[in-house]
């Protein structure tokens, strides 16, 4: 699996709120910030987003039409439950040939806690529409739950993958020799991660990112009444111990969460991080919160680290408040490198 930061053909996405999941006052903001991160995102590479066929119009008028920026943005109709195509979608990969797969990691509704009929379509659909080869996991989990160097290591969270509503039955062993053959790794760095708390069982995408390989970014809660005010300190003291595929210490970068944030869409499921930025051709896609110390100290450590890529900052108060991050709306298809 080529690391985010690799080239991209197009990233893909979902243009989609329904109040069978949304609340009716988050979805017109939910649209808005979906047509807003594909927007930003196509000033650097094409996005492929589906779209239903009632969905389609407004789609199109949110976007400003299809050609009106950098690259184009294509909508593909396809009716899905939800947006979150980090974790519904395909995970691409290459094998020495240069040939492209597409794995279908059996999406769930992250352990059966939301509807995913159409959703455990989407990574099948994917793979058949962007010509890539189809691979079926033996596993359940999803994009969100695994973060990857591109040179061989993983982080991996046990909480929502060695997790009963996913993989039962299924040991620790098991899945790590599927994925090291399925994604080419060679180490996999288990953080804990917690159930039950939010609906992913603690996503890794949330908590840790890797800037490169040796450096990880770590995400830190600073509200000692957050349930993740303990987590985000343990990963921190953890990954500081931790060597990656090479044998090599890792260099631990902490984003410290926003001491505020937008709370006019809700705050109960609110993801309130800057972990959750996307990478996509030449850019970094971050989030802010309206906290200027917090999204200023985000947007300057995100900028040293990638010193030759844009960083653009934008608000997506309406899907945080969903629970999710830029990166959870986005899944890169990698340009094969010949």
């Amino acid at each position: 699996m080529p690391e985010e930061s690799e080239p991209h053909a197009r990233t893909w996405m979902a243009f989609v709120a329904n109040d069978t999941i949304w609340a009716q006052e988050q979805i017109p903001q939910v649209k808005r910030d979906l047509a807003a991160i594909a927007k930003i995102i196509a000033k650097y590479e094409p996005v492929s987003m589906l779209v239903s066929a009632d969905d389609y119009d407004e789609a199109f008028s949110l976007l400003n039409g299809l050609h009106q920026h950098n690259y184009p943005i294509d909508l593909i109709e396809f009716e899905s439950d939800d947006l979150w195509l980090r974790d519904s979608g395909p995970t691409f990969v290459t094998d020495s040939d240069a040939k492209q797969y597409a794995i279908d990691f059996n999406f769930n509704g992250w352990g059966g806690k939301q509807e995913h009929r159409r959703d455990a379509e989407i990574a099948g659909f994917i793979a058949d529409y962007s010509a890539a080869h189809p691979i079926i996991s033996n596993l359940t989990l999803e994009g969100g739950c695994f973060e990857t160097d591109g040179h061989g290591t993983a982080i991996l969270t046990k909480s929502c993958i060695i997790n009963d509503n996913r993989n039962p039955n299924i040991s620790q062993q098991t899945i790590e020799t599927e994925l090291k053959l399925l994604l080419g790794l060679k180490k996999i760095i288990w953080l804990d991660g917690i159930k039950g708390k939010d609906i992913t069982d603690g996503h890794t995408d949330f908590y840790a990112r890797f800037a490169k390989p040796g450096t990880v970014l770590v995400g830190r809660e600073n509200d000692p009444s957050s349930y993740d005010y303990e987590i985000t300190r343990q990963n921190i003291e953890y990954l500081k111990q931790a060597t990656d595929a090479r044998g090599h210490a890792l260099n631990v970068v902490v984003l410290d969460a926003p001491d505020y944030v937008n709370e006019s869409f809700g705050i109960d499921y609110f993801a309130a991080g800057y972990i959750g930025y996307y990478l996509c051709n030449n850019a970094v896609i971050l989030q802010k919160f309206g906290d200027d110390a917090a999204d200023n100290k985000a947007f300057s450590t995100l900028q040293s680290l990638f010193p030759n890529r844009k960083i653009d900052q934008l608000a997506i108060d309406g899907i945080a408040s969903g629970g999710g991050s830029i990166h959870c709306t986005t899944q890169q298809q990698p340009k094969v490198q010949n």
